[in-house]
């Protein structure tokens, strides 16, 4: 969660649970009980808690009035984490303007913070806190579906809703049960609720189901979608091998959401061929996040490839536990996408012991199989751009540069930022060094607004400054820092990577960001797949491969990205 969702779980929490202790607080919302304390302090300080021994309590004017008589609510239940990570997974199948129906389960609520990244959606509910919580922790529309009330006034459901469905389109159903066997599908214990969602799902385009290993293999009191009515199916439980090839067999979509790693099985009638695994970089980064959703549909084409996930969360420290989860999950091949250079040696150390092949995005690892950007012409064309720019602009003559480069990441990537210097001074000549200010950009946009921010304070004078970014997110923080001081005039930034947020920002007129060399991620996972399936197949592959990438500005960028 972020930190406004935190506090207002925490608000919620203090409501549903009055004299709630700060380790509970902690267990459930899986954070440590420092950052509970913290969100108190600030809950305290905007008149919302009062802190008491132990924990705090809520004061009046801490959550809105209704204008409607709420039910009452569920608390936070068991299995919170568990169902949060299935959530978390199941909310990559909703695009922007899809109409999706999420039931009144306290499970699919945890879907509601995963909905704020989308556009334009339309939220059919039968759950009257599911439709609240959509309402305080987004902007989309909210439909509740009429009927008979259930669920203790939680939930409404029987027939009632009919005509409104008939009306509506719903790409993806949501929907949780109290038990789940392949023999009798998923089941619900209020006959009502399960006739409202046996309609709602004969007109959705998919179904998906979210159910914690509590509840497989349990048969509740009525049936409401058989295996063949579900599309996705999202668990935490271990299940076995056969549980995995009848989900496969009945053309389930099958993913297994545990701690670390999330595993995926596309349906299929055949047995799996291969098993991969992906150590993302991050699943906070737009770019990694793209690089990941390419892959996944790349293995979902394929349909006979298992692929196991995991967060490298920009830590060399997790990449090495990272490495362990995918060995003993025994994948055929590992691709590494992580940041730290230095721990490179000791994950391909872990693999080579464990006989698994390794592909390598980006930052290479000796005796990986290279994978990513040629460094230094992507780099060096952004810097032709920025030279050309300022000599077009400001007389080729410039107060500061500002070089935010990552060195965690090692020599190679960092040829993306020298690439950047010899394309400005193949058109302006040699660099000042005294105008030249190198920045660790932390390779997050939240640490390169920090560093870019304070810089920009410690020269108050300076009107004209450059701006060569080693990514999409430190691009953004500069940008970000300049506004906050109302300086964005003062600046003109090249980036790379070109991921979702920046494409936005090229395109807005009169941006301070003039463009960025574009790696497109989105095309990564199928050529990483067909790289992979070589190297499985012991053909013979080179050592680097190298994608294709193109200097992106506001007059070409619906060439490569329409609207």
């Amino acid at each position: 969660m972020i930190t406004f969702e935190r506090q207002q779980s925490i608000l919620r929490l203090l409501q549903e649970q009055p004299g709630i202790k700060v380790t509970k607080m902690a267990e459930l919302l899986s954070v440590s009980r420092g950052t509970i304390r913290n969100d108190l302090l600030a809950l305290e300080k905007e008149g919302k808690v009062k802190r008491v021994r132990g924990g705090a309590v809520l004061l009046a004017k801490a959550l809105p009035k209704q204008s409607l008589q709420m039910p009452a609510e569920r608390p936070f239940t068991a299995n919170a984490a568990a169902k949060r990570r299935m959530a978390r997974w199941a909310a990559e199948l909703i695009a922007d303007g899809d109409a999706i129906f999420l039931d009144a389960s306290a499970t699919v609520q945890h879907l509601t913070p995963f909905l704020n990244n989308k556009r334009n959606l339309t939220i059919v509910t039968n759950g009257w806190r599911t439709a609240r919580l959509v309402k305080q922790q987004t902007k989309h529309m909210v439909v509740i579906l009429g009927g008979v009330l259930v669920n203790g006034g939680g939930a409404t459901g029987g027939l009632l809703s009919a005509d409104m469905l008939n009306q509506l389109h719903v790409s993806t159903a949501f929907v949780s049960g109290t038990g789940f066997t392949l023999e009798s599908g998923i089941t619900e214990r209020s006959l009502e609720e399960a006739q409202l969602k046996r309609d709602v799902l004969s007109k959705s385009g998919q179904t998906a189901v979210l159910l914690d290993e509590t509840k497989l293999g349990k048969v509740g009191v009525v049936p409401f979608a058989k295996p063949e009515n579900i599309t996705h199916f999202f668990t935490n439980a271990d299940v076995s091998a056969d549980f995995i090839q009848q989900m496969r067999t009945a053309d389930i979509n099958l993913m297994i959401c545990g701690e670390n790693t999330v595993r995926s099985y596309a349906a299929t009638d055949s047995q799996s061929q291969y098993k991969l695994g992906f150590a993302n970089q991050s699943e906070a980064l737009p770019f990694a996040i793209d690089v990941r959703r390419g892959l996944e549909q790349a293995v979902a084409d394929c349909k006979n490839i298992d692929l196991v996930i995991a967060d490298n969360k920009l830590s060399g420290a997790e990449a090495l536990r990272v490495a362990d989860k995918l060995i003993a999950r025994e994948v055929d091949l590992a691709i590494e996408y992580q940041i730290d250079h230095k721990v490179g040696g000791l994950i391909m150390d872990k693999f080579q012991q464990a006989n698994i092949p390794v592909i390598a995005i980006d930052i290479p690892m000796v005796g990986a199989t290279f994978f990513g950007v040629d460094n230094y012409r992507a780099g060096y064309v952004a810097g032709v751009a920025m030279g050309e720019w300022l000599q077009a602009e400001w007389n080729g003559s410039f107060d500061r540069m500002l070089v935010l480069e990552e060195p965690r990441a090692g020599e190679l990537p960092a040829a993306r930022i020298q690439g950047q210097l010899d394309g400005v001074t193949e058109l302006l000549g040699a660099l000042p060094k005294e105008k030249l200010r190198f920045l660790d950009s932390g390779n997050t946009s939240s640490m390169s607004e920090a560093r870019v921010h304070q810089a920009l304070q410690s020269m108050p004078d300076a009107r004209r400054i450059a701006v060569l970014s080693f990514n999409t997110d430190a691009a953004i923080g500069a940008l970000r820092a300049a506004r906050r001081l109302g300086r964005e005039q003062d600046v003109v930034i090249v980036g790379q990577g070109a991921d979702r947020l920046l494409l936005e920002e090229i395109r807005r007129p009169g941006s301070r960001v003039i463009g960025s060399t574009a790696y497109m991620p989105e095309r990564y996972g199928e050529q990483l797949l067909e790289l992979a399936l070589k190297i499985l197949r012991r053909e013979a592959v080179p050592p680097a491969v190298y994608t294709q990438h193109v200097f992106l500005t506001a007059d070409n960028i619906n060439a490569y990205y329409p609207q």
